[in-house]
């Protein structure tokens, strides 16, 4: 039976649905809101639960002030923590995050699209691979072996050569024996050399004891703390079968001290300041001018790992023997490449991921086995332009004391070379460097009334002052001949900019400003200055002088200054 409803009944019906319908929808909205609520709360509750936790891990750190566990390591005990700190101070490097990570981690694919869609000789040269070491830890230098290994073609790789330059590791001895014959047992074409020092001989002896070892056509120089990446070695075998004058260095991706990943770096040329310190370099504009960043690109030097065709390397006398400990090695190795009749280029296709250390384990200070290496490279191949490295290294010109050691043989061997002047390499293969061939005096500049010495003084900052004569990096002060007087140190490069002491007109106070904002300011950085004279400005005819401890600008009252070292009389 069908119920009829009058209009009256359904209106009534109507409204009550509505009213109900309302109710339902302002239930779920309360819930809702409720629920969005908790929802809320909680997640409040977990970040102040997890912030907590944070702190605590940070205040129950035990190395607070340790580079290792400045964003690694906050969840570890405090007996896991004392043995990875352990493990950096002694490598310099996580060691313990190394001996818990897998030998044969897969590194990311950092090669330009590009580098996959190239296509290599089948018949290409045979290769030796030497890794070079000083008390490496065993993970690292095992997770090297097994990537070059398993990343290089069996055909091409003939041998594998460890140089140890006097490590005192015991694990480096029985333990590493142990994984070369099991290697070996896997790979039984491929052959293992060990060359053991008997006394620490520093990277370009182990490096040549490495060299001298292989026999196959092509030799490769590596660290040990690195690990290669697929279709590494094709790249560069190729380069050298089309010119064996031709060294050629991979892209080297930086691995992370602290948590060991893997940090792609751009392609960039080596190249070197005048103190002879590496750093990296923009190629020349032709480059640039290809739009692919997949092609090789040549470079003024390298930076210790190489890769050269191993009879080449000889003719031109291998490594330099005679450097110490670490350093100048491989700027000396590029200038003679280049000088004696070959090149030098960076082949983009081919990386090596390579650990940068915090510290390594050669000596606590490395700048003075470096400096005693460059003024040795300066003395055998800069010619005119030697007393660069000294000025550089704030160094008389004569009578510096530093042992450099024979360089009868290698000047024989630049002779019997027939190589080109040094100055033929900074306008043709190193243009971007600054030659300072107009500099009269640098050092320090000393008030001979006060005693007291130009410096830098705050940075950043403008304003110089007075200070007790030290003639350390603040103090370093070189003159030129235009009249430029640069404060704080000298820039090794044109595209660089120096600190000029300049009138700026107004007031009593000297100032210290980049040379270029200075010269589009108009402020006035040319100075008269005679040694033992007066430190006059040439256009507004103040003198910089001491009055009461305080570097000012005054009218010129005789007061005297003498800089340091004189390059030329003036």
């Amino acid at each position: 039976m069908r119920t009829v409803l009058t209009t009256t009944e359904t209106k009534t019906r109507m409204k009550t649905g509505d009213l109900k319908t309302c109710f339902d929808d302002l239930l779920i909205s309360f819930e809702e809101k409720q629920n969005r609520m908790q929802k809320m709360l909680e997640e409040m509750q977990k970040k102040a639960r997890e912030e907590k936790k944070s702190a605590r891990l940070h205040n129950s750190l035990l190395f607070p002030q340790s580079a290792l566990f400045r964003t690694w390591g906050r969840n570890l005990s405090n007996d896991d923590q004392r043995e990875a700190e352990a493990g950096f101070q002694k490598y310099g490097y996580n060691v313990y995050l190394s001996d818990r990570l897998p030998i044969d981690r897969v590194l990311p694919d950092t090669c330009d699209p590009r580098c996959a869609k190239k296509v290599y000789p089948e018949q290409l040269p045979t290769l030796s691979v030497v890794l070079i070491y000083l008390n490496e830890a065993l993970s690292i230098l095992k997770r090297a072996i097994h990537s070059i290994v398993h990343r290089t073609p069996a055909h091409l790789l003939k041998e594998i050569i460890l140089v140890d330059d006097h490590s005192s590791n015991e694990d480096l001895r029985e333990r590493l024996d142990f994984y070369i014959a099991v290697t070996e047992k896997q790979h039984p074409q491929l052959k293992f050399l060990r060359v053991r020092h008997d006394r620490q001989m520093g990277l370009a002896q182990a490096r040549v004891s490495g060299w001298t070892a292989a026999s196959a056509d092509v030799v490769a120089i590596l660290d040990a703390h690195i690990e290669v990446h697929v279709r590494w070695a094709e790249p560069l075998l190729a380069q050298i079968k089309a010119d064996r004058t031709v060294i050629v260095p991979p892209v080297f991706d930086r691995v992370n001290y602290d948590n060991l990943e893997v940090v792609q770096y751009e392609t960039a040329a080596h190249a070197f300041d005048w103190a002879l310190w590496c750093m990296y370099e923009s190629f020349m504009p032709e480059w640039y001018r290809k739009n692919d960043a997949s092609s090789p690109g040549k470079s003024p030097s390298v930076m210790g790992i190489l890769v050269a065709d191993r009879t080449f390397l000889g003719e031109i006398g291998s490594l330099d023997g005679g450097m110490e400990v670490y350093g100048g090695e491989n700027v000396e190795l590029g200038i003679r490449v280049w000088t004696c009749g070959g090149s030098i280029e960076i082949v983009p296709c081919s990386r090596i991921a390579h650990i940068e250390r915090a510290h390594k384990p050669y000596m606590p200070d490395l700048s003075q086995a470096m400096k005693r290496n460059a003024l040795r490279v300066a003395d055998i191949w800069m010619d005119e332009y030697k007393y660069h490295v000294n000025m550089a290294w704030n160094l008389p010109l004569k009578d510096h004391g530093i042992d450099i050691g024979d360089t009868s043989e290698r000047k024989k061997l630049r002779k019997k070379l027939g190589c080109k002047p040094f100055k033929w390499y900074v306008e043709n293969v190193y243009p971007q460097l600054d030659t300072w061939t107009n500099i009269l005096g640098y050092g320090g500049v000393k008030n001979l009334e006060e005693f007291l010495s130009v410096d830098q003084g705050a940075v950043p900052g403008h304003i110089p002052i007075a200070y007790g004569c030290h003639y350390y990096g603040p103090q370093n002060t070189f003159y030129r001949e235009s009249g430029e007087l640069y404060i704080g140190g000298i820039k090794s490069h044109k595209y660089n900019d120096n600190r000029c002491l300049v009138d700026p007109g107004t007031g009593n106070v000297p100032g210290l400003y980049p040379c270029k904002e200075a010269l589009t300011k108009n402020m006035s950085f040319y100075w008269d200055f005679k040694q033992g004279g007066q430190l006059r400005n040439r256009n507004t005819n103040r003198c910089v002088q001491i009055d009461h401890h305080a570097l000012v600008l005054q009218n010129c009252s005789g007061q005297r200054w003498e800089i340091k070292y004189i390059v030329k009389p003036f």
